[in-house]
């Protein structure tokens, strides 16, 4: 049996995902006027093939607050684009349907759809309820191999317990990037009700192996695009566009290192 879910408080962790506490060294920031975006992100392992692709984990993490201290404006679109020398490969791994995962717990989704797990991740929120001091709240995220009117998506499940049994689906659509980047997730987040209160932020990290056809298949690879004759390169990792609903809108792109493997 589902738990199920006020459409109120799911309105308060809609602006979580990819929103957590990196290392100030290792982020990447974007500002306009007091509002302030930060991401963070690695791959792993740090070593690749010059030629062809190895499995690889993605984590991402960041940040988004004011430099003044008042409450941010309301997240609307998230675009996470991916260099061209990674690749998702859902082809044969089983896909997850919206409806078995909300509403639901962490334990149901993973229970409903655990075959289709691609990623784990966490949350933390600061609630504001009315006549109340806002109060710390977190949580589980995870992430699901799925389709959207037969489009590929990745379904982030999110939920939380404080200040109640709270869930929320956000399916970020896989389409093609152009220039250095070749896949981009994109989500657009519904309207949020302000009063609410604001997520502080979220970690994700995406996995995953899995078999079809007899053969071992990886979610993730990636190869090093370092020049013949270089033992690494260094390149543009990722690149993320934040919409809010003021009109403002953060971009930063990640550069990383990867060393030729071998």
């Amino acid at each position: 049996m589902s738990t199920t879910i006020p459409r109120s408080t799911a309105a308060t962790l809609v602006a979580v995902l990819f929103f957590a506490f990196p290392s100030p060294s290792k982020a990447e920031v974007a500002q306009v006027g007091n509002l302030r975006v930060s991401f963070a992100g690695k791959i792993a392992p740090h070593a690749l093939p010059r030629v062809g692709t190895a499995p690889v984990s993605v984590s991402l993490a960041g940040e988004i607050k004011t430099t003044d201290g008042t409450k941010p404006p309301q997240l609307r679109t998230i675009s996470m684009a991916i260099n061209r020398n990674g690749y998702l490969d859902y082809k044969g791994l089983p896909r997850c349907n919206y409806h078995q995962i909300q509403p639901a717990t962490t334990a149901e989704a993973k229970a409903s759809c655990g075959r289709s797990l691609v990623g784990t991740g966490t949350f933390e929120a600061d609630v504001a309820l009315p006549d109340q001091s806002p109060f710390p709240s977190d949580g589980k995220v995870l992430a699901f191999n799925g389709n959207l009117h037969g489009r590929p998506v990745i379904y982030a499940h999110i939920y939380g317990t404080e200040p109640l049994p709270t869930s929320f689906v956000l399916p970020f659509e896989i389409k093609k990037a152009s220039g250095d980047y070749g896949t981009k997730l994109v989500a657009e987040l519904p309207q949020v009700a302000a009063e609410w209160g604001f997520v502080s932020g979220v970690s994700l990290t995406l996995q995953r192996s899995f078999v079809y056809k007899g053969k071992r298949r990886s979610y993730l690879s990636a190869g090093c695009p370092a020049p013949k004759g270089f033992g690494g390169a260094s390149f543009p990792f990722a690149k993320a566009s934040f919409g809010f609903e003021d009109g403002r809108t953060l971009s930063s792109t990640m550069r990383r290192a990867c060393a030729v493997q071998g």
